[in-house]
């Protein structure tokens, strides 16, 4: 083959061989699993998390967001408890999505112990510095029952977070804590596009972090939030 051909075909072969694009959204799930958090409880955050994964409205929003998502689950409690359920997993079609969902089902509890929440925040930093490829936006979920009871501050670790491009966000799960949706707003969420979304029980978890996913996947801010009673937060 002349050099010049023998270029053209190496050129199209690699044009052919392109990487296929950087997610839309490297997503963590923070999900607490603090001694406030009863089995029946967790099985609910756990099953809720799922089923969302599951759900047309999720799945639609995901393949029309280009190159998909990356997510990944972590539990938190105590600082030194914090595990990874589910890794990095690409997300870019039902059948992506299906096999998360999947994988969610299959992970067992990880610890029982104090609400730490900030140390689940650097936590979840640390697994968004090793995602497989970087994405247009780096969301951290937080989702919780209660208040920091034990590590480093929240809102320290948040501004820490927001310098680095980090979004975080939120659903407070009002069964211990009237007040939580505050305290999380005040102290938890941060970036330009955070908000908070509010779980009145366990009971409406599951359809709470499906309105989350979904906005956060989305982009569609303003109408989710009001209906989940969530502000969003510029910082």
């Amino acid at each position: 083959m002349r050099p010049a051909l023998a270029f053209v075909a190496l050129a199209a072969t690699a044009l052919g061989a392109a990487p296929a694009p950087a997610a839309s959204v490297a997503l963590v799930l923070a999900v607490d699993v603090s001694e406030s958090v009863s089995t029946e409880r967790y099985l609910l955050q756990h099953d809720g998390i799922a089923r969302a994964f599951e759900t047309p409205q999720l799945i639609d929003a995901i393949a029309a967001a280009p190159g998909g998502i990356e997510a990944l689950v972590l539990e938190w409690s105590d600082p030194d408890k914090i595990a990874i359920t589910v890794g990095w997993t690409r997300i870019a079609s039902r059948a992506g999505a299906a096999g998360f969902a999947a994988a969610v089902r299959a992970s067992e509890r990880t610890s029982h112990g104090l609400t730490a929440i900030g140390a689940a925040m650097l936590a979840a930093a640390a697994a968004l510095e090793h995602a497989p490829e970087p994405a247009a936006h780096r969301v951290v979920d937080v989702s919780g029952d209660g208040m920091a009871n034990f590590g480093p501050a929240p809102e320290q670790v948040r501004d820490r977070l927001v310098a680095q491009g980090i979004t975080i966000n939120g659903l407070a799960i009002l069964t211990e804590e009237p007040w939580l949706a505050d305290y999380y707003k005040q102290n938890v969420i941060g970036g330009p596009s955070g908000f908070c979304l509010v779980a009145e029980n366990m009971d409406s978890f599951a359809d709470a972090m499906l309105r989350k996913l979904v906005q956060e996947v989305a982009g569609r801010g303003s109408h989710f939030a009001e209906k989940g009673r969530g502000l969003p937060r510029n910082r």
